[in-house]
C-alpha cells in the first residue's frame, strides 16, 4: 500500500474535525466533499452558507455533511473573543481589536481549535504563509519546549536501498533561512516525531553537515556538533549522530567506513539540514534528479496541527495535507 493511502486509512480511524478557513477557494470546496465522501474527517467551511452553496452550485460540488460556519454571526464568538484577549493581554489585545480579528477566517479557524471545536486547520490556497501562521503563532503557539516552526517533507525514494525502503524525513526544507544550534536540535526532535506519526519509521535521525566525525573543522561544523548534543539532552532514547555528511547518513558502506560505530549511519531515515539554502536544495535535487516523491511540506513544531498549502496546490494537494493534519492531530492526543 502506498504511503498516502496508508495515512488516509489512519485519518478515517480517528473521527477528527479539520477546518479548512480558505473557504470560497473552488478547490477547498471540491476537496471538502472528497473529504467527507472518503471520510477523512469531519469538515468545517468558514463563511456564509448562502454564498458557499451558490459556489458550490456553480462547481457542481455537493456540501452535504459539510458543516458551515460563519465568523461573522457565530453564537461562539463572544467566548472565542474573551479567550483571546486572555491569551493576548499582555500584549495589550482590547476586546474590540480582538473581535475584529475573528471576522478573519484564518484567526477564527485557530481559535476554533484553541477551544476545542476543531481538531486541526488546512489553508493557505488563498492565503500567504505568513497569514496563516500568524493566528497560530499568537493562539496555539508552539510546543513545549520548541520556538521555531518548521517544514518537513516525506521523501519516497525509487530507491529501495535508501531509508527505510526508500521513504525518508527530510527537515527543515521550507521555514527556517538560518537555524541556531538548538534550533537545528528542535528541527530534529520534531522531524523524528513526524516520521513516527506519519510514515510509521523507526527515526534514525543524520544531522547533515559537509564534515563527518572531525574530518573538517569550521564554525557551521561546530554548529552541528551542538545541536546533536542538545537533540541527545532533548530526547536522550533517539537515535541521533552528527555531524556527517549525506552519503555517510545514507550509504552502509561510506557510513561504515566513516562511522563505524554509529547506529545512524549508513541507515538514516531522517534526515535534518543546517540551513534552509541545503534543506530546500536538497530536497528539489531528490525530487526531480533522483525521481523521489516529495510529500508535504508538513509543519511540525506548532502545538496543534495547523497545516499550509502552496497558492498553486491542487484539489489532492488539499485532501492529502488534510490527511495528514488529522494524523498528526492523532498524534498528540
Amino acid at each position: 500500500m502506498e504511503l498516502m493511502e496508508k495515512i488516509k486509512k489512519q485519518a478515517q480511524a480517528l473521527d477528527k474535525t479539520v477546518v479548512l478557513a480558505d473557504s470560497s477557494d473552488e478547490r477547498t470546496l471540491k476537496a471538502a466533499e472528497i473529504i467527507v465522501n472518503e471520510n477523512l474527517a469531519n469538515v468545517v467551511l468558514l463563511g456564509n452558507a448562502d454564498e458557499l452553496h451558490k459556489l458550490a452550485e456553480k462547481a457542481n460540488v455537493n456540501l452535504e455533511g459539510v458543516k458551515i460556519e460563519n465568523p461573522l454571526d457565530s453564537p461562539k464568538k463572544d467566548s472565542y473573543v474573551s479567550k483571546f484577549v486572555e491569551l493576548r493581554k499582555h500584549k495589550g489585545l482590547t476586546k474590540e481589536k480582538a473581535a475584529s480579528l475573528l471576522e478573519d477566517n484564518l484567526y477564527y479557524a485557530v481559535m476554533m481549535i484553541k477551544m476545542g471545536d476543531a481538531d486541526c486547520e488546512v489553508a493557505g490556497s488563498l492565503s500567504s504563509t505568513g497569514a496563516v501562521l500568524k493566528p497560530a503563532f499568537q493562539i496555539v503557539k508552539t510546543m513545549p519546549g520548541i520556538s521555531k516552526v518548521s517544514g518537513a517533507f516525506i521523501m519516497v525514494s525509487p530507491k529501495k536501498e535508501f531509508g527505510d525502503n526508500g521513504v525518508m524525513v527530510f527537515a527543515d526544507c521550507a521555514v527556517n533561512p538560518v537555524l541556531s544550534a538548538r534550533e537545528m536540535a528542535e528541527v530534529a526532535v520534531c522531524s523524528a516525531n513526524t516520521a513516527k506519526a506519519l510514515a510509521g519509521l523507526d527515526p534514525k535521525v543524520a544531522m547533515l553537515s559537509f564534515a563527518t566525525r572531525g574530518s573538517a573543522e569550521h564554525e557551521e561544523v561546530d554548529k552541528v556538533r551542538e545541536a546533536t548534543s542538545i537533540v541527545k539532552e532533548m530526547a536522550p532514547d533517539l537515535a541521533v549522530d552528527g555531524e556527517m555528511q549525506a552519503d555517510a547518513a545514507l550509504v552502509a558502506a561510506v557510513g561504515k567506513k566513516k562511522a563505524p560505530d554509529s547506529l545512524v549511519a549508513g541507515s538514516a531515515n531522517v534526515l535534518v539540514f543546517p540551513d534552509l539554502n541545503s534543506g530546500n536544495i536538497g530536497y528539489k535535487l531528490t525530487q526531480r534528479l533522483g525521481g523521489a516523491e516529495a510529500i508535504g511540506p508538513i509543519l511540525q513544531g506548532l502545538a496543534a496541527p495547523i497545516n499550509d498549502l502552496s497558492r498553486g496546490c491542487s484539489v489532492d494537494d488539499i485532501v492529502n495535507t488534510t490527511a495528514m493534519a488529522v494524523v498528526q492531530a492523532g498524534a498528540t492526543e
